[in-house]
């Protein structure tokens, strides 16, 4: 697993981090969030020994980053922030340098440069230069250095930062894939990723968790979480409302905006939201000849959540 215990940062009289604990084990996706400057990318820069922590450490596999750097980081790869590269080598020619770095040689670093080519879907760009490429083809060339060596452990800022929806989907796929093997932490602003590939997410503001749960856990914080949407073709909507809102099981009604003209949506608040009365709605619908088109139950939504709690911390 990996286990960070502590750790603190100051910059002067700037606290970034501030004694923040957690553990992430094998077949975990940690989702890593928090608004701009919250301390997330100091805290992975600290959990892979590119910076020293004021106080506390991170245990890598049983390898501690400060006594024993060089044993923690060889298990570890990391793709920064802004994913940083030589930009006049080659795709091809930064992979195989770092595959030396590495410590590989002969067929197998030749193997390890091309199965990553083909994984990162790099082989059309191989050679040409870095600083030629698309700022998404070099997302993917930094991502590449990261699993060349095929580590236990995968520590990575901003993993889809700049690439485009079907790059996403791919790069989700893979980290989704290699999960089953790894220890994974994905420090992200982007709540979509948490929900396509995280098994958890823990959440820092000023420095300091302020939740650490599954995406679910939290959504069920949600304002809509139970909600049930009802979309039906037109029908006289203040009938409707009050009408829904006898119902038992009922708590609140409202409508939704920006549906398709000739359709009204109506999103029911149930006094429980594990227990939404669908039926009886779906039955005053029928009772009064009005078409149900479709209807869901609301899971929540973690952009409502994160926003409550990082503007209350």
């Amino acid at each position: 697993m990996i286990e960070v215990s502590h750790l603190t940062k100051w910059f002067g009289r700037t606290l970034a981090v501030d004694d923040i604990s957690f553990t992430v084990d094998q077949g975990e996706v940690l989702g890593f969030l928090g608004p701009n400057a919250a301390g997330k990318s100091t805290t992975m820069r600290m959990i892979t020994g590119f910076i020293p922590p004021t106080s506390g450490t991170a245990i890598i596999g049983g390898d501690d980053i400060i006594n024993a750097s060089l044993s923690a980081r060889k298990k570890i790869g990391y793709l920064p922030e802004n994913a940083p590269a030589y930009p006049e080598m080659t795709v091809i020619g930064f992979l195989d340098f770092i595959a030396r770095i590495r410590g590989f040689t002969g067929r197998e670093r030749n193997n390890r440069v091309e199965d990553t080519l083909e994984r990162c879907f790099l082989s059309e760009v191989r050679f040409q230069t870095i600083n030629t490429l698309s700022k998404g083809f070099n997302q993917r060339v930094c991502f590449a250095q990261s699993i060349i060596h095929d580590p236990e452990y995968l520590i990575m800022d901003e993993p889809t930062d700049g690439l485009d929806p079907n790059q996403k989907y791919e790069v989700r796929g893979m980290i989704r894939e290699m999960a089953k093997e790894k220890t994974i932490i994905v420090s992200t602003h982007i709540l979509e990723e948490v929900d396509a590939v995280c098994t958890r997410a823990v959440i820092i503001v000023g420095g300091r968790i302020v939740a650490d749960d599954t995406p679910e856990n939290l959504k069920t914080q949600s304002s809509v979480h139970g909600a049930v949407c009802f979309t039906v073709q037109s029908a006289p909507r203040n009938e409707l409302l009050a009408d829904l809102e006898q119902k038992s099981g009922v708590r609140s009604v409202e409508l939704v905006p920006g549906v398709d003209p000739g359709k009204v949506m109506i999103r029911i608040y149930p006094t429980d939201p594990s227990a939404p009365p669908v039926n009886e709605v779906m039955r005053y619908f029928h009772e009064k000849d009005i078409a149900l088109e479709s209807f869901f139950v609301e899971s929540g939504r973690l952009d409502e959540v994160f926003r409550a709690i990082t503007t209350s911390e």
